[in-house]
């Protein structure tokens, strides 16, 4: 199980071991960060698991064909203070090259 490194707002960082297979939204769920709600169960239909992926993961999180899909790019317009990191959780799928990976949650402060 890769560990995975969560920011939360207030700067304090939790580092969790997830479950291959799952989306970092299920992990961020059964781990009860109440940052991330993701109502819509992982369907693209909301932006509740909105978070920042550390630029140097950011190419081992997108999908197989290396591009965010439309659907994403639309919630995300949705979410609250996106950046050029941002990305929806339900949609990044726990491997094992994600090892060490740290992502922060919307208004945390990081230098990335």
């Amino acid at each position: 199980m890769p560990n995975i490194n969560f920011i939360m707002k207030d700067g304090t960082e939790k580092s969790v071991d997830a479950p291959l297979g799952l989306s970092l939204m299920e992990v961020a769920v059964k781990e009860g960060f109440e940052a991330i709600e993701g109502a819509c169960g992982g369907g693209l239909a909301c932006a509740t698991c909105h978070l920042y992926v550390h630029p140097d993961y950011a190419d081992k999180t997108m999908p197989e064909d290396g591009e965010v899909s439309e659907d994403e790019e639309d919630m995300l317009d949705l979410a609250f203070d996106v950046r050029d990191e941002s990305r929806l959780c339900c949609q990044i799928i726990v491997t094992e090259d994600l090892e060490g990976l740290t992502v922060a949650m919307p208004g945390a402060q990081t230098d990335w």
